[in-house]
């Protein structure tokens, strides 16, 4: 078995999930939180808000690490993508029309 994005089988072409994967939401939510957050810790960081966080720009090193864990997710659903194989879609059409 390959992991190729396009696998043939017998009744079709698999495809992968693209835009369909939870992953690539989570990857652009939490990155766009990131980067917020980094903006936010480079413009709005003054002393008193420092000083609440213990002396650490919590702000500028939270965005820093969302970011990286987007880069991570997004590197994941890249490397691995979730594969659809068409004849599984079409069996669970038949099984939900034969239901109904």
């Amino acid at each position: 078995m390959s992991n190729s994005s396009t696998q043939q089988s017998g009744t079709g072409t698999k495809h992968t999930a693209g835009a369909y994967d939870v992953r690539t939401v989570i990857s652009a939510l939490i990155g766009v939180f990131g980067i917020v957050l980094v903006v936010m810790g480079l413009i709005n960081n003054s002393g008193e808000e420092i000083e609440k966080a213990g002396g650490v720009n919590a702000n500028l090193w939270t965005g820093i690490g969302m970011v990286v864990f987007a880069v991570l997710v997004a590197l994941w659903t890249w490397l691995r993508p979730v594969t659809v194989d068409p004849s599984t879609i079409e069996h669970a059409d038949d099984v939900t029309r034969a239901n109904h």
